[in-house]
This record gives structure tokens, sequence and C-alpha cells, in this order.
């Protein structure tokens, strides 16, 4: 285990007995995925080091944006592509003592996206829709997206390739589509997103099983590496992944890019360290509904929206109150 990432083990550690709880064979540090093609137009090149000056820090993402929009081109698809790149940099937990805060970050999460969508940086897709899908085509006018490590082979290639891709991968090439023509920079702050893990029954009756079956898939550095080489997920050895890269690893679908170099530098920026609460999926479901009403008018201001999350995450947990 001393393979893996810090955070991925944090994850599953049970905060007031300090037992681990459950392990991961993956790690999910994410990057910023681009359209090679807008780039080159508007940026006048696709190398990822110069694209990342592009997009280095928020101010500069910003900057970019307004490029993007003088073409016609938009930034991101909609009100829930850069939020994880703040709520994982948040400086303290949801919730303290049974009290909900609103970290600084998520603040300027919804500053930033309500300033996307009044000025047209963003399309006013949500995560998963239809046309937050279609702007992945190579041709959907949408610059980039935030990935994490799975988002790469398990949503962006199908939803940017014209024909599925077959069995024998004869047809994952480019012309297929939008394949080989993305590629990917650090963007402008380290984050993750989502993560699978394994734990054990407590009453199995194969314990022993079970015990190898994790060891193998989590612990294993050759499992690790055919993992990563045949699945295309980034797994949570970091020697597997190292001699990967010292081997010379390419991804065809980024166009040959050697993408693991900057998800390692990536999954070494995340801590989790003091963030964690066991009311996180709510607070963040229930915050970002609530501003999509701001980020489209429906309520005319942010204390309002904040109001209305305060109603809807109390009724959601009962015992919990608002330090806002």
């Amino acid at each position: 285990m001393s393979q893996m990432y810090q955070y991925t083990k944090d994850v599953a550690t049970d905060t007031k007995t300090g037992e681990l709880k459950g392990v991961s064979w993956q790690a999910t540090p994410g990057l910023f995925l681009y359209n090679t093609k807008i780039a080159e137009d508007v940026l006048g090149t696709s190398d990822p080091e110069k694209v990342q000056e592009a997009v280095k820090d928020w101010d500069t993402f910003t900057a970019t944006a307004q490029k993007m929009a003088d073409k016609g081109y938009k930034m991101v698809s909609g009100f829930d592509d850069t939020y994880r790149c703040f709520s994982n940099n948040m400086s303290s937990p949801w919730v303290t003592d049974n009290k909900i805060t609103v970290d600084p970050q998520i603040k300027a999460w919804a500053d930033q996206t309500k300033e996307y969508t009044d000025k047209g940086y963003n399309n006013k897709t949500s995560l998963w829709d239809d046309a937050w899908a279609a702007g992945q085509k190579i041709d959907g006018g949408v610059f980039g997206y935030f990935f994490s490590t799975w988002g790469i082979p398990f949503t962006l290639l199908p939803n940017t390739v014209d024909e599925e891709i077959k069995a024998d991968g004869s047809n994952a090439k480019e012309g297929n589509g939008g394949y080989g023509l993305w590629k990917a920079c650090s963007g402008p702050q380290a984050y993750y997103w989502g993560g699978t893990w394994i734990c054990g029954a407590i009453d199995s009756d194969n314990q022993d099983i079970v015990a190898d079956i994790m060891k193998v898939m989590t612990c294993n550095k050759d499992v690790a590496k055919a993992i990563t080489e045949g699945e295309q997920d980034y797994t949570n050895n970091k020697a597997a992944i190292k001699e990967l890269i010292d081997g010379g690893y390419t991804n065809a679908f980024l166009g040959g890019q050697d993408h693991l170099a900057l998800l390692t530098e990536a999954a070494d920026k995340i801590s989790l360290e003091n963030k964690l609460s066991a009311y996180d999926q709510g607070c963040n479901e229930k915050f970002q509904g609530a501003m999509k009403d701001y980020f489209l008018g429906t309520v005319d201001s942010y204390e309002a929206a904040l109001e209305n999350f305060k109603k809807n995450i109390t009724d959601l947990y009962g015992n919990l109150t608002c330090d806002f």
C-alpha cells in the first residue's frame, strides 16, 4: 500500500477509529481536455504546454474564454464543468460540529459561473445532459471539458466519435469523429473526480478469497500496469505508472500524448486532509441545484439562491444548521 496515493486511503479511513475500511485500484486526478481544432483557430497552437499557458490560472482562463467567445466558441459547456476544481480545493469541510458553511472556493465557483453564463462563455448545460454531451463532438463548439482519468475513455471518447469503437479497435483512429483530436493539459487548478473502493463484507464466508482479490487488484504492480494499458484507467500504484511513463507510454485517442505524466503531477497535489464530511454529496448537489436558478435568472440574486440552498439542505439533513 506504500505505492498508493494518500488521498485514496484518507477517503476510506474511519475518522473516529483511524481504521482503513476500503482500498481502491484507481486514483482519479483530473485534467483540462481541449479541442485541438479550436485551439489552433483561436490560440494559434494546440501544443499542450502552450495551451496550458492560456489556462494556467483562473484569471488567464477567463481571459481566454473571452477570446473564445469572440470567435463564436464556448470555453466550457455548462454550469457544473468547473465545479470540482473549486470544491476539491476547499479549506474546510462542508460540515463541522453539525454546522454547514459555504467555503470561499464554493462562492468563487458561483461567482465565476454567473459571469460565464451572463457573458456567453458557456452553453448553459448541465452535467450529463444531451447538450453537454453534444459539445464533445469535434465540431461541437466547446473548447474544453474538465475530466478525470475515467472520464477520458468512458465519456469523452464515446461522445466525440462518430462510429462506436469496435471490439478489435480497427476504427479507433483519426478520422472517426474527434478521435485523436483532443489533448490534455493541467488546467488552472488541481482536482480529482470520483473513484471506486473495494471493501469486504464482515460476515463473508470467503474472507481469504476476498482479501486476496483486494490485495491483487490494488497492490500488484503488474496488474495495475495491465489495467492502465488495457482500460486507460489511472491505477493507484505509483511504481506501475512510473514504469509506463518511463517506457514511453502514449495515448492514441489524445493524438499520441503521454497524459500519464500530467495525471501524476495532478495526483501528487491532491490532499483531503480535514476536508471531508459525511454530508458532502448532499451539500454539493443541493448547492449546485440552488445556484442553477441564480445562473438562469429564475432567482434574482446569489443571496436568494443561498436562502433556497439553506432550506433545501436543512430539509435533507434535519440535524444540521447553517452557519451563514
